[in-house]
């Protein structure tokens, strides 16, 4: 070992650790002092259930700082953001609608989602060993995939590389890898925009929502939510298989094994949840314990990692074969959300379209990674995808996975220090602008959001993230 990869592996193990620990102390800082985050060392995963299910704990925004930076994340249309809308007739046009454009027939879905991969794989070189982001390579599939849904046409490629450039800055302010970009954000708002005018989404939009918000909520829950959960997951199962060989081998050898497939995906999931912490605000008293209520317009942060961590042998290790004898519903395993409480609505369609990307993906390549697999996955992901037919050359693959270590031991350090810096450039500025917080302070209770303005198209034009791409903080 050289001296720079003695530097690099002493600082991938002491600085990333540090950073972390200080970034989750500078978020904790945002949600205030009336915050409870489940399960903890004195309520375990059984009340983490109970209160998760109650009915007072429904509301999404008002009330909490945490609103804040997500809708700072998320913007533009923050506020009709399915997952963001408070309880009422207005998310439940909006759900309603969401549940229509995924609807249709499963043979169907998991054929679109086949050819979609089958496109994107087959441009690939067939002939050498790609190194790819995982995240990356998929996104524009899943980005066309979702187009597929909601205009019901083959997607061209400037609407995909709208999407994707889209999808890619949200997900990258999210995990604060890089400072997001209104510009990126505002060409797809003005394509779908363009779209909606002319009658061209062939479903019945929410009528509780004005023609602008209709376009935000096509944006935030169709080619935002779902173009960048989609990703996770597959990059997720992809490098779960690439570092796991034997089940790889397993899930290649039996591609129709809908069972064992299943297995791998509940796995992953439970092990790299894409829902690190779902927060809720109480709209009134919730029984924490027999001494203890939690009064309304209290915060409580569910946190799933830690919940699908109890329960389990071995809850660090990755055992598709503990599904073998667990039952999903039986086990602590909420990939989706509780039933009670907002589950993530793709929660039928997702397995079967993940399944046939992984089986696409197989049937071409192996995959081989020596990269960290976190939760949070800020490196997308680094793999090899090896072609399936190619003859071996055993040192030149050593070289390229020594090469992979090496350099994820690197960007570890150097990542690391950057997600501290720019997430706390972005936590500053999301206080400073507080889009939820006037959002609700200047809307009548029960009144509709306004048609236009600040809240519904994003931060004023006097605001730093409201300027040009590449002027922003």
């Amino acid at each position: 070992m050289t001296g720079a990869d003695r530097a690099a592996a002493a600082g991938s193990w002491w600085l990333p650790r540090g950073v972390v620990a200080l970034r989750g102390r500078v978020f904790a800082r945002v949600n205030g002092e009336r915050t409870l985050t489940l399960p903890n060392a004195a309520h375990g995963p059984e009340v983490f259930e109970r209160v998760y299910a109650h009915p007072a704990v429904d509301g999404r925004s008002a009330g909490a700082a945490l609103s804040d930076l997500f809708w700072y994340w998320l913007a533009p249309g923050s506020e009709v953001h399915q997952e963001h809308l408070e309880p009422g007739p207005r998310y439940d046009d909006v759900a309603a609608t969401t549940r229509r454009i995924l609807a249709g027939d499963s043979a169907a879905h998991t054929a679109a989602a086949a050819a979609v991969f089958a496109r994107l794989l087959d441009a690939l070189p067939a002939g050498r060993v790609s190194l790819v982001r995982l995240r990356d390579l998929v996104m524009p599939a899943w980005a066309e995939f979702a187009y597929e849904l909601v205009f019901r046409e083959p997607c061209p490629p400037p609407a995909r590389k709208l999407i994707t450039a889209h999808a890619s800055d949200v997900i990258s302010s999210l995990k604060c890898t890089g400072l997001r970009h209104p510009g990126r954000r505002a060409r797809l708002t003005a394509y779908l925009r363009a779209r909606v005018a002319a009658g061209d989404v062939p479903h019945r939009l929410p009528a509780s929502l004005s023609p602008s918000e209709q376009v935000h909520y096509l944006q935030g829950t169709f080619f935002n939510t779902a173009v960048v959960q989609l990703s996770e997951a597959t990059a997720h199962v992809l490098l779960a298989l690439a570092t796991h060989h034997r089940v790889q081998r397993r899930v290649a050898e039996r591609p129709d094994d809908d069972r064992y497939l299943g297995r791998v995906l509940d796995e992953t999931m439970r092990l790299y949840p894409l829902f690190g912490i779902a927060h809720r605000i109480t709209t009134g008293p919730v029984p924490l314990d027999a001494d203890t209520t939690l009064p309304a317009g209290s915060v409580v942060c569910f946190s799933y990692p830690d919940y699908h961590a109890t329960g389990y042998d071995r809850p660090d290790e990755f055992d598709p074969d503990r599904w073998a004898t667990l039952s999903a519903k039986d086990a602590h395993h909420i990939p989706f959300g509780v039933a009670a409480n907002r589950p993530c609505p793709a929660w039928r369609i997702s397995p079967l379209v993940l399944r046939a990307a992984v089986r696409e993906v197989l049937r071409r390549f192996r995959l081989d990674s020596t990269a960290s697999h976190t939760r949070s996955l800020p490196h997308r992901a680094p793999c090899l995808l090896i072609p399936r037919g190619l003859p071996p050359r055993p040192r030149r693959l050593a070289a390229l996975r020594a090469f992979v270590r090496r350099r994820d031991a690197a960007e570890d350090v150097t990542r690391g220090v950057r997600q501290l810096v720019l997430g706390t450039v972005m936590v500053l500025h999301a206080r400073r602008l507080r889009p939820a917080a006037r959002y609700f302070a200047t809307r009548p209770p029960g009144a509709p959001p306004p048609e236009s303005g600040p809240q519904a198209g994003g931060p004023p034009a006097s605001c730093p993230a409201a300027r040009p791409e590449g002027e922003g903080t």
